[in-house]
């Protein structure tokens, strides 16, 4: 991102883009008290997000037979038609690295295989947006815990924690080159998730291979034990090297370190998440239900200065629903500079006779990454 004299005054800002996680599909009955289970408790709790000032909802789905984490496609399909009629407005941003969570002492997590997993991009109703990785890492969400995060969970078993401690998000080239054409197929856009650097420059490099031309909605991760931790200085790395064009970018950390990682993006023009899926302790290490978490976010964002988008400032803040149609229309709009031309020499930059540039035409062959 780029930042002028006047990119720090909260009226120069957008409006704050809210994310609700409230399903914390780690936890299991009985770890939280404000976890959904039935389905009508799931539903009411993404339109108590949605009244209290979140108008996007980061969705995972449970089966209400059971309460735990649920994995079957018509469930999710069941959900999303009852989310679309419950809360018609807010953005559903269903998280797409769907995983079987370790429930037992010798589980370990095990994430689907490819095939399922792109049946996220055939999901109907069509949620706005699936959450997508690129490149595969190591997501050990326990290593980052300081001693009392998992009290009153079953992550405090030191079994069951080293069981989410061996979790690997699985995201080689053959399944986000596939999933990224299948969205975009269908009309759901990504919403890219890197952990770290390296992760963002393959999106780069997606973008100029043209595998992905449309706006960039962004999560710079950082839960420590694989994507980046908790230094202040990675996430401004991180920001820094974000497209300054970019839709939207919202931070995500876990535990208390999310209270402060959210109040950095607050300040920093970024937009926040809360919820119970990242962190269940307020400031005063006392439970914290998602509504409160909202509630929170909607405050200190208002203190700062920043306005709370609306549902519709949200949907047109990360223009749901807009696609390109070529690589250098995406570099223009993302504000990266333009592909190199055959037997160009020096730094990349528009070409202009000091009018507003023009978008140029997309190269007819794009580079490849695979």
């Amino acid at each position: 991102m780029y930042y002028t004299d006047d990119s720090l005054f909260p009226e120069n800002m957008q409006p704050t883009i809210i994310t609700a996680a409230p399903f914390g599909p780690e936890w299991l009955p009985g770890d939280v008290e404000d976890l959904p289970l039935s389905w009508d408790q799931q539903v009411q709790a993404a339109v108590d997000c949605y009244n209290a000032g979140a108008t996007m909802l980061h969705v995972h789905v449970r089966d209400p037979k059971t309460g735990e984490g649920s994995s079957n496609f018509d469930q999710y399909n069941e959900f999303i038609a009852k989310l679309r009629n419950a809360v018609p407005k807010m953005i559903l941003q269903v998280g797409g690295s769907i995983s079987f969570a370790p429930h037992t002492e010798g589980a370990k997590a095990k994430w689907l295989d490819y095939d399922t997993r792109h049946m996220l991009t055939e999901l109907d109703p069509k949620p706005d947006c699936v959450t997508i990785t690129t490149g595969t890492t190591l997501w050990d969400i326990t290593q980052a815990f300081i001693p009392g995060d998992a009290d009153g969970t079953h992550l405090a078993d030191p079994k069951v924690a080293e069981a989410w401690s061996g979790m690997v998000v699985d995201s080689t080239p053959s399944f986000y080159v596939e999933h990224l054409k299948r969205l975009r197929a269908n009309k759901i856009q990504p919403y890219f998730v890197p952990g770290h650097v390296h992760q963002l420059e393959i999106i780069e490099r997606l973008i100029r291979a043209g595998i992905y031309m449309g706006p960039m909605n962004v999560a710079l991760c950082g839960y420590g034990g694989g994507s980046m931790g908790r230094n202040p200085f990675d996430w401004m790395e991180m920001l820094r090297r974000t497209p300054h064009g970019s839709s939207s970018v919202t931070f995500w950390s876990s535990m208390r370190g999310n209270i402060a990682i959210q109040q950095l993006a607050t300040i920093l023009g970024c937009h926040v998440r809360v919820g119970i899926e990242d962190n269940i302790w307020d400031m005063h290490k006392k439970r914290w239900p998602t509504v409160k978490q909202v509630e929170w976010a909607v405050k200190q964002s208002e203190q700062f200065g920043r306005k709370v988008a609306t549902a519709d400032e949200a949907r047109k803040i990360m223009k749901i629903g807009v696609w390109y149609e070529t690589v250098e229309e995406t570099l223009f709009n993302l504000g990266l500079p333009p592909n190199r031309k055959e037997g160009y020499q020096g730094f990349l930059s528009y070409e202009t006779d000091g009018r507003a540039p023009k978008v140029a035409q997309a190269r007819t062959n794009p580079v490849s990454i695979l």
